[in-house]
């Protein structure tokens, strides 16, 4: 494998990639994981999943007349109809492969980006938004889990590690996680027993303080395996 290190976008900005642990070779097929590609993506999409986003905090915060949910319902109704007809299965529409938009232009992932990531690790940072609150101001503790896990999985691809699995993941909430602050993430592979990749992460806050720390293990996947 040949050393490369690169920023995500084209015109030489953005976080630094460290490829040189990654041999796309191994990533063809392993279990029943099909090869996933780097969705190329037009002008609107990005701003289109923003807006989305911003969509998912107003429905869980607005306080309007039933006229004006009536409205929101009758434009909602009329967007599903326009996307419905492009419907698409798995690894087809760009939602979760398009690399260089927050969370990989999926709603389901949290609308970070990477910051560094490598052999050695991976840095992430972003904030929750209101459609993350759990109460109080805090982030709903189930949104953490989520955020380990999706970082965990680019570990294993960046240390070089074959396609796996999460067999556990442990989070330890150390201090209240606060919404529309910026945070940072970051994990490393703490060791390797045979087909076992055991990574730990912190979440902290722009001081430095441990908001909550995971351990997880990641499971390589046998040929028959889903």
């Amino acid at each position: 494998m040949s050393e490369r290190v690169e920023p995500v976008s084209q015109n030489g900005a953005g976080p630094k990639i460290d490829r040189s642990m990654v041999d796309d070779s191994r990533y063809e097929k392993h279990g029943g994981f099909p090869k996933v590609s780097r969705a190329t993506i037009g002008s609107n999409f990005g701003p289109f999943v923003e807006a989305m986003r911003t969509l998912q905090d107003l429905a869980v915060c607005v306080d309007a007349s039933n006229e004006v949910f009536g409205d929101a319902l009758a434009k909602a109704r009329d967007l599903i109809e326009l996307l419905e007809p492009h419907r698409a299965p798995e690894l087809q529409g760009p939602a979760g492969r398009a690399v260089e938009l927050p969370g990989r232009g999926s709603l389901l992932l949290l609308p970070w980006q990477t910051v560094e990531a490598g052999p050695d690790g991976i840095t992430m940072a972003g904030e929750f938004r209101r459609y993350h609150l759990g109460g109080n101001g805090a982030a709903h503790g189930g949104v953490l889990p989520l955020l380990f896990d999706d970082l965990l999985g680019m570990i294993v691809h960046y240390s070089g590690r074959p396609i796996s699995r999460t067999a556990y993941l442990h989070v330890n909430y150390r201090k209240i996680t606060p919404l529309e602050t910026r945070l940072t993430v970051r994990g490393r592979v703490d060791r390797i027993e045979g087909r076992k990749t055991f990574i730990t992460a912190e979440l902290r806050d722009d001081l430095g303080e441990v908001l909550a720390d995971c351990e997880g293990l990641m499971v390589q996947l046998l040929p028959w395996q889903p």
